[in-house]
């Protein structure tokens, strides 16, 4: 009978130990709901953003050492971490859009974003590479840690100014300005 109780013992507390090292892989792979920040450089910020934004199923790339590119419904955003170790940090959401060459360095252009600048609060609106590429950039504020959920909102709100925007253009503008994919997909799969 000692047997037995001594028995019934170990494999009560072997299946404890099990459970507990079963537990601690669940919570190593299991999908992250926030990403912790606090202390890091932007490099390392943009790496943890990376790897939680990967075991959310996000489809993202890192597109430099500060720089994470994420795919969102059918559009892509450049996420840039803004680290500021006394006080309030950032992220950077971009998108790129491509200037046909026809309006490269017009008046029209230049007009155009002065006064979306000067109109929306949504995004700063720049104008790069000589005329052949409009940069729209947004920011999130936060304090050391920011949920997954927030940067989702954060990119769908973002991604609806660049909508409405898009809806006051003249008709014909979406021919001559196009968004520039920031990821590339595997092709024949």
């Amino acid at each position: 009978m000692k047997k037995l109780l001594l028995l019934s013992g170990l494999l009560v507390l072997s299946a404890c130990s099990a459970t507990g090292q079963e537990t601690q892989s669940a919570v190593d792979n299991s999908l992250p709901s926030t990403v912790d920040m606090s202390a890091m450089t932007n490099e390392q910020a943009a790496e943890q953003l990376y790897v939680s934004l990967i075991k959310a199923n996000y489809l993202v790339t890192k597109v430099g050492p500060a720089r994470v590119a994420v795919q969102l419904g059918d559009h892509q955003f450049v996420l840039q971490p803004s680290m500021n170790a006394e006080g309030i940090d950032r992220i950077l959401a971009n998108r790129f859009y491509a200037v046909h060459p026809q309006l490269q360095g017009s008046k029209e252009l230049l007009v155009m974003i002065g006064l979306l600048n000067q109109k929306l609060n949504f995004a700063k609106f720049f104008i790069r590479e000589n005329g052949a590429v409009i940069q729209v950039q947004s920011s999130a504020t936060f304090v050391n840690v920011m949920s997954l959920e927030e940067i989702r909102r954060f990119l769908i709100w973002t991604d609806e100014g660049l909508r409405q925007v898009g809806t006051s253009m003249p008709e014909g503008t979406e021919k001559l300005i196009k968004a520039i994919p920031v990821m590339q997909h595997p092709q024949g799969v």
